[in-house]
């Protein structure tokens, strides 16, 4: 049987997927369909055949989502998979698409519902119409919290009997082992992920100014991709001793290690990994109420939810952290890696997905 996953990025397999494609490779073979990047190296050794497969990740042009449309059929015809696994939205519709062509079996991953779903609009009904031709035959379409699931539901994007709630990715617990505290004379808070508006970087920014005005003894370090637009906020604020930047990181370890507390102020997640990843490691976490966050953390004691998009009630959740005595903090912290173990071993995620695709 040869199982063919479709990604827009080969990082993505890489850190949270990999493991279900050793599940997979067990039984199956493996042909992956997603641009060359510094991963490719590593999939190939394991065996995989590596097709490179260019997208515009963040592009509406109809000619390049054509062309891709194209490559994806090209791809199938070519190499006859008895399964197709997509994952992000463009290789969710045209990876769909394209199955459907070739009366291929398929599934796709809904990770998230991102700004164009959440904005509503003749965008979003496009996108929905898109979703529900896409994936009408799907054999399974994957979700990562109760609030996507019953979305796409209720959208008639997919039925209910082949929608499939799992724990997010999982997080692997070897990987991100538990980490005895690093004391320090200030609280340090981490934010690990694309540095935009969306992930509530606005009202971080305002915190972290908040705190440096009020000489609160905490610090801001920050992780990850960033929007042009931030780029000269920053360097004022890194510049002033507000937050430090240290760009995106292949690897997040240390810089959770040597964290108080992994926060998150986030408008929208599918499940969010960072927080995931923070938890395994034995830190605290700070993070939006909203879906795909709440699920990561029992609130008051692995750690605090605020409201999304309220300043005020991000900076009481942040000052009542730092107030908080360094025994309570560490506690915290061993609660939330229990906590993570319970409920998202990625090993579990990985086994329902095969159960779920017979695999």
């Amino acid at each position: 049987m040869k199982v063919l996953i479709i990604s827009n990025n080969d990082g993505i397999i890489y850190w949270f997927r990999r493991e279900l494609l050793s599940a997979i490779a067990k039984r199956h073979d493996i042909v992956i369909a997603s641009p060359s990047g510094k991963y490719q190296l590593y999939f190939e050794r394991q065996g995989y055949k590596y097709i490179d497969t260019p997208i515009d990740r963040r592009g509406m042009n109809p000619l390049k989502d054509f062309a891709l449309y194209n490559s994806y059929k090209k791809i199938i015809r070519a190499e006859a998979p008895d399964i197709v696994i997509t994952y992000t939205i463009k290789c969710n519709i045209y990876g769909g698409y394209a199955s459907r062509r070739f009366k291929i079996p398929y599934a796709a991953n809904i990770t998230g519902l991102g700004t164009a779903f959440k904005k509503g609009g003749m965008l979003t009904k496009f996108i929905e119409k898109m979703y529900r031709i896409a994936l009408k035959n799907a054999k399974a379409v994957f979700v990562q919290n109760t609030s996507n699931k019953k979305l796409v539901i209720d959208k008639k994007i997919v039925t209910a009997d082949r929608c499939v709630l799992l724990n997010g990715s999982g997080v692997n617990l070897e990987h991100f082992r538990y980490q005895e505290y690093v004391v320090s004379d200030v609280t340090r808070f981490l934010f690990v992920g694309r540095l935009m508006r969306e992930k509530g970087l606005d009202e971080l920014l305002e915190v972290a100014k908040r705190c440096h005005i009020e000489k609160l003894p905490c610090s801001f370090d920050f992780i990850g991709s960033m929007e042009e637009k931030y780029e000269d906020i920053f360097d004022k604020l890194q510049r002033k001793g507000i937050l430090k930047y240290h760009g995106l990181q292949a690897d997040t370890r240390q810089f959770v290690k040597n964290c108080d507390c992994v926060i998150l102020p986030s408008y929208h997640e599918g499940m969010s990994n960072a927080l995931l990843e923070g938890a395994a490691m034995g830190r605290a976490l700070l993070a939006s109420d909203i879906p795909g966050c709440r699920e990561t953390m029992v609130d008051g004691v692995t750690g605090y939810l605020f409201k999304a998009r309220q300043i005020d009630d991000l900076y009481d959740k942040v000052k009542r952290f730092v107030e908080l005595p360094i025994q309570k903090k560490i506690e915290m912290g061993k609660k939330g890696r229990e906590y993570v173990a319970d409920n998202f071993d990625r090993n579990r995620v990985v086994q329902d997905v095969v159960n779920a695709l017979e695999l």
